[in-house]
């Protein structure tokens, strides 16, 4: 208990640079008078840990200490390997040299035993080279100048401080600071379509957790697929939300947000979707596929599609309350 105390106080003191005996008595329950033992049994190991007094004193560690390998039990080897492999996200010659000296460095063959890449099919060659550079100002506080697309279509050109790369519900964000508009923002990584790095530095920022992009309203959407249409029922919804149906058919109740990304989604499943509930649903989903055909049909006449606004929570909330 006493040994796995003393490792956790290095390791702490490693990660926050100066602390304070009280600090460190609270975060592992025990007395002042326990922490300044466990400090001198720390440097009896050889470790230079010291304490200073005075205003900004405390306890720490030299700068230059370096982690012995000792230090970590076979699986932490193991697992730091394997964290390093699953960040190496992109071809990048600076993790595969880590992961190399790491290997090296804990005496454990690194078997490339499992392969994390997010680039699309077929654009993986300039996928790699923006998320590299993406990671590079991240990582290097370095302003970046992108084009954005958004989700009306509308290109804008933005002068971004990219403070964190977010991936969440299968696509990556960039959590960044826009100097154009003078506040936070949330880009998604598929919709900048160009992309350079500057040279200007920015001071580091952290990103408001109440700047978050506000959530849609979600309600309880039922949808009725063919077996055949399983390989993408399965992929794209939790398996609790799919219940069988006796024909073979896939029943899938889920909670989804009442928008135009929802009138979209359904209507890339063409034909193979059928719309259980809510009722008023089915007959925005047939207006839009009306539309299209009569849009696309040899000989029609030229039709005004339906707006992102006509089709949104607005025209929704109509057609909900009838």
């Amino acid at each position: 208990m006493k040994e796995s105390r003393l490792f956790k106080i290095v390791y702490y003191i490693l990660e926050r640079g100066r602390v304070t005996a009280p600090e460190l008595a609270d975060k592992f329950e025990v007395s002042v008078r326990t922490i300044y033992r466990d400090i001198d049994v720390i440097s009896s190991l050889g470790i230079p840990i010291y304490a200073s007094s005075g205003r900004n004193g405390g306890i720490q560690i030299l700068d230059n200490y370096v982690l012995d390998r000792a230090l970590f039990s076979d699986k932490e080897k193991q697992d730091i390997l394997a964290a390093l492999q699953s960040v190496s996200l992109v071809n990048s010659a600076y993790e595969r040299e880590m992961l190399t000296k790491l290997s090296a460095l804990f005496h454990i063959r690194s078997d490339n035993w499992f392969e994390v890449d997010f680039s699309r099919w077929g654009t993986k060659t300039q996928n790699d080279a923006a998320f590299d550079q993406l990671k590079t100002a991240v990582i290097s506080h370095k302003a970046v100048r992108i084009v954005y697309v958004n989700s009306n279509g509308e290109k804008s050109r933005r002068t971004i401080y990219a403070l964190k790369m977010m991936f969440k519900a299968k696509e990556w964000y960039i959590k960044a600071y826009c100097v154009d508009r003078s506040d936070f923002r949330i880009f998604k990584f598929n919709r900048i379509i160009g992309l350079e790095l500057l040279s200007e530095e920015f001071a580091p920022i952290e990103y408001p957790a109440s700047e978050e992009s506000p959530q849609p309203d979600y309600n309880r959407i039922t949808l009725c697929f063919p077996q055949e249409m399983a390989y993408r029922v399965y992929d794209e919804f939790d398996a609790s939300e799919i219940e069988e149906a006796e024909n073979g058919g896939l029943i899938v109740s889920s909670e989804m947000p009442e928008d135009d990304w929802l009138i979209g989604y359904l209507l890339s499943f063409g034909a193979k979707v059928k719309v259980i509930a809510p009722a008023y649903l089915r007959k925005i989903l047939a207006d839009e596929a009306k539309m299209i055909y009569e849009k696309n049909a040899a000989g029609s006449q030229e039709h005004t599609p339906l707006s992102s606004s006509d089709i949104s929570a607005g025209r929704l909330q109509t057609r909900r309350q009838t």
